[in-house]
């Protein structure tokens, strides 16, 4: 046992070197990791600040971020209690993402059953001018736990209402019972007349008119029938009136010959006195030419009678 070999003494100097250069590379590695994180995230970008005021800052924290389609472009940087009793959040937008964000931008912030809350940005024209640095805008808060205390009163509301129209002496009862009696009526001998009439006696009346109606048309069918026969049989009234139709029809197709006739007739007439008339005018103007020749032999034998020697001389005889 005395003869083992004994190891050789260890350098302390080298391992604690090595554990120093260990612990260095260490930190360096986490500091390393710090800054990109810290990178990562923006903690070395350009921004500009954006005052946002709500009502309360429930569902809020430091380091939240606000998106803008779905990215977040902005984070929530502080928290801090306005004049008034309400909230400001200072959120830090990146430079770079600020143009996003006009004068007409909107900011929402919705509370939902499940999940935490979403801080959103909304632009309805990007055209607008940008926001400036430290712009205080108002925040439109959607809670959708704010309305289960509405929803539960809504509903007990509904079942006290419903519970009054389901009860015994409910109007809905009362009338489920009426027409549970208008079914039994129903099913009885009467049927659907009793529950109209609701009278054995008034029923009995309305049976007994309907037999005297139904007697009453028995009767007029049958002069209807017998008004028929007398009108439309053979020896009836409507044979008789067709033949006299057809026999006056015959005779208003010789007086339509016979007047044709006439139209002829007078047709020729007219033409024999255009042509008397004609001849009247050639008399008138042969007459008025005679007239004239006799005039005027008359007047020749005038100077005849003046120039002829033995002409007697005219005597003038006084009284």
């Amino acid at each position: 046992m005395d003869d083992a070999p004994v190891p050789p003494p260890r350098d302390d100097k080298n391992v604690e070197f090595k554990a120093v250069l260990l612990l260095i590379l260490l930190a360096v590695l986490v500091a390393a990791s710090a800054v990109y994180v810290m990178y990562a995230r923006g903690a070395f970008e350009e921004t500009q600040q954006l005052v946002l005021q709500a009502d309360d800052s429930e569902g809020v924290f430091v380091g939240m971020d606000m998106t803008f389609s779905g990215f977040p472009i902005g984070r929530v940087r502080r928290i801090e209690l306005a004049e008034g009793g309400g909230v400001r959040f200072l959120i830090d937008v990146p430079e770079k993402d600020a143009p996003l964000l006009t004068t007409s931008s909107v900011f929402t912030l919705t509370r939902g059953l499940v999940g935490g809350s979403n801080l959103r940005a909304f632009t309805g024209v990007p055209t607008d001018p940008p926001l400036p640095d430290g712009a205080e805008r108002k925040v439109l808060i959607g809670d959708a736990t704010a309305e289960i205390p509405r929803l539960v009163a809504d509903a007990r509301e509904l079942m006290k209402n419903l519970t009054t129209l389901t009860g015994e002496n409910s109007a809905l009862a009362t009338s489920l019972a009426n027409l549970q009696a208008t079914t039994d009526q129903l099913k009885g001998p009467r049927g659907a007349l009793g529950v109209l009439m609701g009278d054995e006696a008034n029923s009995k009346k309305l049976i007994s008119a309907l037999d005297r109606t139904n007697a009453l048309l028995a009767k007029v069918d049958g002069i209807a029938a017998k008004a028929d026969a007398q009108v439309f049989g053979k020896a009836g009234v409507m044979p008789e009136a067709r033949a006299a139709v057809e026999q006056l029809n015959a005779a208003l197709n010789e007086a339509r010959t016979s007047l044709k006739k006439v139209d002829g007739i007078l047709t020729d007439a007219q033409a024999v006195a255009n042509n008397a008339k004609v001849a009247t005018n050639d008399l008138g103007t042969l007459r008025a030419e005679i007239d004239t020749s006799l005039r005027k032999v008359e007047g020749m034998i005038d100077q005849l009678n003046r120039r002829w020697p033995f002409s007697r001389q005219p005597e003038i005889k006084l009284p």
